[in-house]
Formats: C-alpha cells, sequence, structure tokens
C-alpha cells in the first residue's frame, strides 16, 4: 500500500516528466542554457543544464576513479548518481527533492530491490531520470569472481529491473560494479554486453556511519577540489535524504550545473565531442607525453614477404651500375706469401736427453741421510713421522 509521500510524489513528477521531456529534446539539439525557470512552482530551481548522449561502445568504462576515460564534462558540471535502490522509505524522499529542483539524475537499480519494490523503477522512468543496473544482489566480491559467476549476476539485475517497467526500453546500458571492485570477467562480460561500465569520479562516504552534515561536506569538499565530475550517492540511506537539499543548495549558489547523462540510440546520436574530452589527464602542449603509443596492428595480408630484399627494394641511391657491383679489396690484413714460408730457417731437433729425468735412489738408500757437520759427514736415519699415539701420551 502506498504512503502518503510516495503519492505525493507520483503526482508532480508526472507534470515534471512532460516538461522535462521536451526541454531534453531542445537541450539534446544544442541548447546549453538550464530550464530551472520553467520548473513548475519553483522559478529559482537548480534545474537541469543540458542532456549528454553517450555511445557505450565508443566509451566502455567512465570514472576517473578507476579508468582513464570520464565523462566529456565542462567546468562546474556535475552528474548526479544513485546506488543499491529503489527503497520506498528513502527512495520516494530522493525522487521528491530532486522534482522539487528539476533535476535529472542517473540511477544503478539492484535487481533483488526492483523484484520487491517495481513501483519504484516505474517512477525513476516516470520521473524522466536515466536508469541503469547494479547487478541482482550487490555482491561484494565481483573482483574475484569468475565468468559463470559473473553472468548471472548482471542478468538476473538487468532481466528484474526491465521485469519491473512498463516500457524496458527504458533501461539504459549503463552498469556499476557493486562497491566498484572491479575484475576483469566483469568488465568483459559486461562490454560483450554493450553496457557501459560507470564508476566515478568523487564520492560522499554515505554508506558509512556519518552524518547526513558530513555527506554534505565531503561531496562539496571535494567536487571544489576537482571542479566537475560524476557524484556517487545512496539513495537507501538516510543521511544521504538529510544531505541531498544541502547540495542541490550549494550547487545552485556556487554556480554548478546538472548533466543528464542518456544512452544513444539510432534515433538519438551521440553528443559531438573530441577524444581528448573524455580523458581524465587531457595531454597538454606544456606536458611532454611520456609513454610510448601502442602500436597499431597492421594489416599484412598482401605485403611482401621475400627473404631477400633486393637493391631496388632502397630505391635509387645514385650508384653507377658498374661500381654497385665491384666493391674495394681490403687493404688489412695481407695474404700470406708463400715464398717467404718456404726460405724460412728451419729449427734443429731438440735432443733426447732433454725429455729424460735424474736417476732416482732406491727406497733403502733413502733411509739414511748424508749430514755435514763441520766438513765432516755423517748418517743419521731419516726422520720418521710422529704417530698419534705418541702425542697423545705428551
Amino acid at each position: 500500500m502506498r504512503d502518503r509521500k510516495s503519492a505525493c510524489v507520483g503526482r508532480p513528477t508526472w507534470l515534471a516528466v512532460l516538461l522535462g521531456t521536451v526541454a531534453g529534446m531542445a537541450l539534446s539539439l544544442g541548447s546549453s542554457g538550464a530550464w530551472a525557470a520553467d520548473c513548475p512552482g519553483n522559478p529559482n530551481a537548480l534545474g537541469t543544464s543540458r542532456v549528454l548522449v553517450v555511445d557505450p561502445r565508443e566509451h566502455p568504462r567512465l570514472g576517473a576513479m578507476q579508468y582513464k576515460e570520464t565523462l566529456p564534462l565542462r567546468d562546474h558540471e556535475v552528474v548526479i548518481t544513485f546506488d543499491d535502490g529503489p527503497l520506498p522509505k528513502y527512495s520516494n524522499q530522493v525522487l521528491q527533492i530532486l522534482a522539487d529542483q528539476c533535476v535529472k539524475a542517473t540511477f544503478f537499480t539492484i535487481g533483488r530491490q526492483a523484484k520487491a519494490d517495481p513501483e519504484g523503477v516505474r517512477k525513476l522512468a516516470a520521473a524522466g531520470h536515466t536508469i541503469g543496473t547494479h547487478s541482482q544482489n550487490h555482491p561484494l566480491s565481483m573482483n574475484r569472481m569468475t565468468l559463470e559467476q559473473v553472468q548471472p549476476e548482471v542478468d538476473q539485475g538487468i532481466a528484474w529491473t526491465k521485469a519491473a517497467l512498463t516500457d524496458p526500453s527504458a533501461l539504459s546500458p549503463f552498469f556499476r560494479v557493486p562497491g566498484l571492485l572491479r575484475g576483469d570477467a566483469v568488465e568483459s562480460y559486461a562490454a560483450s554486453l554493450g553496457l557501459q561500465v560507470w564508476s566515478a569520479d568523487f564520492l560522499a562516504d554515505d554508506w558509512r556511519s556519518i552524518s547526513g552534515a558530513k555527506v554534505h561536506e565531503l561531496a562539496m569538499k571535494r567536487l571544489e577540489a576537482r571542479g566537475k565530475g560524476i557524484l556517487l550517492l545512496h539513495d537507501i540511506q538516510a543521511r544521504t535524504v538529510a544531505a541531498l537539499p544541502k547540495i542541490l543548495a550549494d550547487l545552485k549558489a556556487k554556480n554548478y550545473r546538472i548533466v543528464h547523462v542518456v544512452a544513444a540510440t539510432p534515433d538519438r546520436p551521440a553528443t559531438p565531442t573530441e577524444p581528448e574530452d573524455w580523458l581524465v589527464h587531457r595531454p597538454s602542449d606544456e606536458t611532454p607525453v611520456a609513454h610510448w603509443p601502442a602500436i597499431t596492428p597492421a594489416d599484412l595480408a598482401g605485403a611482401d614477404t621475400r627473404a631477400r630484399a633486393a637493391l631496388d627494394d632502397f630505391g635509387n641511391l645514385d650508384v653507377p651500375p658498374t661500381a654497385s657491383r665491384t666493391l674495394p679489396k681490403p687493404a688489412w690484413p695481407r695474404p700470406l706469401v708463400k715464398q717467404r714460408l718456404a726460405t724460412a730457417p728451419a729449427l734443429p731437433a731438440p735432443s733426447a736427453e732433454l725429455f729424460t729425468w735424474p736417476p732416482v735412489a732406491p727406497l733403502s738408500a733413502r733411509r739414511h741421510q748424508v749430514v755435514r757437520v763441520e766438513g765432516q759427514a755423517a748418517t743419521k736415519p731419516a726422520s720418521r713421522p710422529v704417530r698419534l699415539a705418541a702425542l697423545r701420551r705428551r
């Protein structure tokens, strides 16, 4: 049964959707002016400055926190995103706050939540917000999951969100990994489905046990440090509901502008941009490039694959034909002269006595050695090795 607040959300947002659709068409054609003055009941609303149409296949991964590309925003432009809903108690209040300011955001829903509250998903579409998906059960382990584990989480999250929508085409091909715990399996599978993986440019830590005032402080401080970007919030937290009106008021006071992001379709081409507009760290003439670009693969199907090169392959070398065929002989080393070897003197053969050893005395004769003491010859027994037993007795 719908509560009174929920019913209040539904009525004004239908008018906002109609006005938002007309304004969105004008903005997508090139208008960059905000339509806050047309916001029903609030001429001083923050409003939505422009619509940015993106092609997920051209830019499959976004967010400065994890990727080299992010949305091509201008200075003081902000994209607001919400994760983990819908949860009626808080999501309805978030929708009302955004409707009061005519602000369009991007919501990444959980399949399990969409199954439990399909009306909450339909309210997002009715209000003209962009709807992406955030897995089926929000597992905080996708960075370790295999492809077989990733597939049902992604597929079921999409299936239950589509089932909740009256028009399934209202679901955008946008996906955010739970906890931003990216992994090769989930990124590869998302790319195979044509999904654009969204990270974020800055957070407000509204999932932590902090106050709404702290959420507001962190959001603005981190935005001021970057000057623009994708803000990640959660529409299932009381602290987010408390902080959101203050965040929007500060954005208005500090001349920030809200950008609404939608996916390109055959009838809605992508907003023209330059490749460097998407880079987190844009190159400049003052800063030299610190790495070589990747080698572009070449098609060698029709290439000449001869093992040896001919002289003609090197073009005209301006060398006379005769000279190109003859090479000068090297001056060094000089060739040996046979006559010099023939007249070289021959050395005599060595004598056989050079290879004889002096005679060795028998072992019995070496038992005594001759010792001369003051001109007299005497014999003494040859020294004997000291036995180990004698050493031990000493």
